[in-house]
């Protein structure tokens, strides 16, 4: 059923016209996590033949300029978060459909044995429940169910630090937190090492400028937003849905999520926005 609503949707014209009249003023981040390289073919050279794919970087100073004449019709940042060793594998599709793509690291995950621990043992770990409760009952409901937040296994399900440099030169790395907490169930000493710490072990591991931080499944406060100015950010990704413009709080900048979909159709749909303008009409204006 579903995959037959995104097929309606798409031979609707919808999506079609939302790209054409509305995003085409607008700015569109998309956030993938760990799509597979048939998928990952798939979706760039479908957006590629679409949109218009600028660098991060190149939106933040269109927006500090306030130039929109930096900034083509129809553009697109791709963002990816977490980074999962397969991003690895995505490096010759980045190169062959020319995008300039940003991985959100954890800083304490990546060139480590360490796990994710939402990925760790989804039989275990109900990570939508676990998302909702204070970080310290978290940590402590994952150790009774055997794992352990710094704890090497025996696979990798990171980047390593020889993928990350070998990336660098095509692919713009920046923040995710060290551990992947939810902030907003943190504590203030909790929230603010996850965000300085993450910043500061980038810089200091692979000699690169952190400037921007997406916050772990979207979550953020006020409190959130000013440790990340404190520390010297000058941007913040959010998995709030919606478009962006050059007026836009770079402390909270919209991404639409496609959850890594290898359907088309769902493709096309989503990274149109349309279900958030069904979610949103205000988005229109």
């Amino acid at each position: 059923m579903k995959k037959l609503i995104f097929r309606l949707l798409r031979i609707s014209g919808l999506p079609v016209l939302v790209r054409e009249f509305i995003q085409k003023n607008k700015v569109t981040v998309l956030v993938f996590h760990d799509i597979d390289v048939e998928t990952a073919e798939k979706t760039f050279s479908y957006l590629s033949r679409n949109y218009n794919f600028i660098s991060l970087n190149r939106f933040l100073e269109a927006c500090r300029k306030k130039d929109n004449h930096m900034l083509p019709p129809k553009a697109m940042v791709i963002t990816f978060d977490d980074g999962h060793m397969r991003n690895y594998q995505l490096l010759p599709v980045f190169k062959k459909y020319k995008v300039p793509a940003t991985i959100f690291l954890c800083s304490g995950i990546v060139n480590t044995l360490r796990h994710y621990w939402f990925r760790h043992d989804k039989e275990k770990i109900p990570d939508q429940a676990l998302k909702k409760i204070p970080n310290k009952d978290r940590i402590a409901f994952l150790r009774e169910v055997g794992f352990e937040t710094e704890k090497e296994y025996d696979n990798p399900q990171a980047l390593s630090k020889a993928q990350i440099l070998d990336m660098m030169p095509f692919v713009d790395m920046q923040a995710h937190t060290v551990f992947h907490p939810i902030l907003t169930q943190c504590d203030d000493e909790e929230a603010k090492n996850e965000i300085v710490q993450s910043k500061t072990e980038l810089e200091t591991d692979y000699g690169i400028k952190i400037n921007g931080i997406a916050y772990p499944n979207g979550n953020y406060s006020e409190r959130e937003i000013h440790i990340a100015k404190e520390a010297g950010f000058t941007c913040g990704l959010t998995v709030e849905a919606g478009f962006n413009s050059i007026e836009s709080d770079l402390f909270r900048i919209k991404r639409l999520d496609t959850n890594d979909t290898g359907d088309f159709n769902e493709l096309v749909v989503k990274s149109s926005g349309l279900l958030s303008l069904f979610k949103f009409p205000t988005l229109l204006k």
